[in-house]
């Protein structure tokens, strides 16, 4: 049987794995999942990793539009976040 974790325990495996360098897209896909079924939001976490493939962002192209930064990844998908 799995052991339950509180929302705090949730919210601090998630602050420490987004500490890491290196962001995996299985371990990725885990943290997004542990954030949903606690409703945690990931805030600026988000921008870390691509939307589409869940890989780290840092190794791809980031391009600065008027109203868009722009961060393309190695897979090829352009993400957008709005500039406030």
């Amino acid at each position: 049987m799995k052991k339950e974790l509180s929302k705090t325990e949730a919210r601090k495996k998630i602050e420490d794995y987004f500490k890491q360098d290196n962001l995996n897209n299985s371990q990725t896909r885990k943290i997004k999942r542990l954030s949903m079924k606690y409703k945690i939001r990931l805030g600026d976490y988000r921008k870390r990793f691509c939307k589409k493939c869940l890989l780290d962002l840092k190794d791809g192209k980031i391009r600065i539009d008027k109203f868009y930064k722009i961060a393309e990844c190695k897979c090829g998908f352009k993400n957008r976040f709005k500039i406030s």
